[in-house]
């Protein structure tokens, strides 16, 4: 999902909490005299859109003492708990060639027609790999030993099964196993795509140690189990396309298959099957992100409130505060309209915590002219981790 996480800063989780500052706005001069030749420093809070959980904060919550049932009730205050079952299907963004979809040969593999019903066991012939390739009117299925062969033809998509066993997925990128079915879909505008459609339990155990480390305290990685459980029943309530429901990317929340999967986050899985959070319209839109710096975002739902964070800012957060230096030059190649940079100023932010809170907009003033930017594009332009920030100019 919208959210940024290194796992790398794993290892300097270490130390004990501290809590933020006065929950009264600290507001700061919000405009800046830029001269000819500058130093910018950008200070800023947290990584990520601020809404919902803040996993650095999950953990810290859990290091004193929180269940994981407090923290999924601290980040999303309103919601109640809630069970799920079921299958999910996500959209295989790693296959670039959907159009044909290619697995290692395995023992019990099996091939399913989607306009017929039943499976075909796929016999032991030498065949290294098996290949479907999607056509206007069918699809042609092959298999590899020295060379490719044609096996056969089928009226609908193909759809590759294994007993309940893994299953490698080959693509011009590399190879990655998955649990339940890989198939061969159209979507509604005539796009192939690979999609993988297992039950939801063993599709979080390819989610959960990609979204947090497996190794922190099992509190916080359980509390990352329901909200990634909720995540992907809100998504399949509200599928993305006909033919898939979630993604395997931070669009959605991140999916890496069997390969990815860790003991410790499936015992977190285990430990909290089927929970979710809901609200009277159904799973709750849980978002989370890396870190808040202190201050939650709102969101687009009732339960992601802002709020101020006191479990965030503990001394293995490495990212609650954090600072950026550049040139002005960097800003004016990015928007070249405004010539030499003569002046910044914040001109809305959300009211929340130091500073007054994250920017919304901002108005940078040069020799060519002026530009007005929203805090999200000057995010996204300067590789920034969070809008919550604030300026420094010197000669």
């Amino acid at each position: 999902m919208h959210r940024a996480f290194a796992p790398a800063l794993a290892g300097l989780l270490t130390g004990v909490l501290a809590l933020p500052g006065s929950a009264v706005a600290d507001v700061a001069p919000d405009t800046w005299t830029v001269p000819a030749s500058a130093r910018i420093t950008i200070t800023g809070h947290g990584y990520g859109h601020g809404h919902g959980m803040s996993q650095y904060g999950a953990e810290g919550a859990a290091r004193m003492g929180l269940t994981y049932q407090q923290i999924a009730e601290f980040y999303y205050a309103g919601t109640t708990w809630g069970t799920t079952r079921g299958r999910i299907r996500v959209q295989i963004t790693a296959d670039t060639t959907p159009a044909d979809l290619v697995v290692r040969a395995r023992p019990g593999l099996t091939l399913r027609d989607s306009a017929v019903p039943g499976r075909v066991a796929l016999p032991d012939n030498g065949a290294t790999q098996w290949r479907v390739d999607v056509g206007a009117a069918g699809s042609a299925v092959s298999y590899l030993t020295d060379t490719w062969h044609p096996f056969g033809t089928l009226a609908g998509r193909g759809e590759f099964f294994a007993g309940g066993k893994p299953i490698t997925l080959v693509t011009p990128a590399g190879e990655r196993a998955y649990r339940g079915r890989l198939r061969t879909a159209v979507t509604s505008s005539g796009a192939a795509v690979t999609v993988n459609a297992l039950g939801i339990e063993s599709y979080l155990r390819g989610v959960v140690p990609l979204e947090i480390p497996a190794s922190w305290s099992p509190e916080a990685v359980r509390a990352q189990a329901v909200a990634a459980r909720t995540y992907a029943a809100y998504e399949r309530a509200h599928p993305r396309a006909s033919v898939f429901q979630i993604c395997d990317t931070t669009s959605c929340q991140v999916y890496g298959g069997y390969d990815a999967e860790h003991w410790a986050a499936n015992e977190a899985i285990r430990a909290t099957r089927g929970q979710v959070l809901t609200t009277g319209d159904g799973p709750a839109f849980t978002q989370f992100g890396s870190s808040n710096g202190g201050w939650s975002a709102a969101g687009s739902a009732p339960y992601l409130s802002a709020r101020e964070d006191p479990y965030d800012g503990w001394t293995g957060n490495p990212v609650h505060t954090w600072t950026v230096r550049l040139d002005d030059t960097a800003i004016e190649k990015r928007w070249p309209k405004v010539g030499d940079l003569t002046g910044i100023a914040v001109t809305s932010r959300d009211g929340n915590g130091e500073w007054g809170g994250r920017v919304r907009s901002l108005t940078l003033t040069g020799t060519a002219g002026t530009v007005v930017v929203s805090g999200d594009t000057l995010r996204s332009a300067l590789g920034l981790r969070s809008t919550w920030l604030t300026f420094s100019v010197a000669s």
